[in-house]
């Protein structure tokens, strides 16, 4: 008989590039399919107070912290390891987990600001080492464009009043230096199988991938 293979799958990209309509279309597809899939959204916000401070940082609130990448990938890391307990339980109860930002959002975002790998290997040792989070069994990127995400993140914004841009989010060079680096790890296979989605058939692309490996 062989064993349940149980998913973990991370969902990346640049911010307004369609994650979250992305997790949603194939959360829907899977329970339809009768699999249990629950999701996960990083940064945390309003559940870890790591996920606070960064938000804050990053709308100037926290003097200069935001200056700092190495900072700010603390931030984030700490972030993951307060969720760790349910990230783990989620996966192991439940066919497929999906998550909105995982440890490579860390190290795309840290390595686009300082051009410095040592802050990439930082991120691998301390989270996925130290902080013990589980490895995802592949790693979906969302390659859409700078401007069609730019643009997106501002209609975002235009209709939420309670929604502000921050300043990763109004940073077209970082946003265009990050995508480099999501792709960088693609072609590395960077801690896991890659999957580079683009186009509307994203979704179905995906659920293909998972469908055949819960067979």
């Amino acid at each position: 008989m062989c064993e349940e293979k149980n998913l973990i799958i991370a969902v990346e990209g640049i911010d307004g590039a369609g994650k979250n309509t992305l997790v949603t279309a194939v959360t829907n597809q899977l329970r339809s399919q009768g699999h249990s899939v629950p999701s996960m959204t990083f940064p945390a916000y309003r559940q870890t107070i790591f996920a606070d401070f960064a938000d804050q940082a990053l709308h100037g609130q926290l003097g200069d912290t935001a200056d700092s990448a190495w900072a700010m990938a603390l931030l984030f890391a700490l972030d993951r390891k307060e969720r760790r307990e349910a990230i783990v339980d989620a996966a192991r109860e439940n066919d497929v987990l999906i998550i909105d930002r995982y440890v490579a959002s860390n190290a795309a975002y840290s390595l686009a600001r300082t051009q410095d790998p040592a802050i990439v290997e930082w991120i691998e040792k301390t989270e996925f080492g130290d902080f013990q989070l589980p490895l995802p069994d592949v790693q979906v990127c969302l390659a859409t464009s700078v401007g069609v995400a730019a643009d997106r993140a501002r209609k975002r914004e235009a209709s939420d009043v309670q929604r502000t841009r921050d300043a990763y989010e109004k940073d077209s060079s970082l946003q265009e230096r990050t995508l480099a680096a999501y792709q960088k790890f693609a072609e590395g296979s960077w801690q896991s199988p890659w999957l580079m989605l683009t186009g509307d058939d994203g979704a179905d692309r995906l659920v293909e991938w998972i469908s055949a490996r819960l067979r």
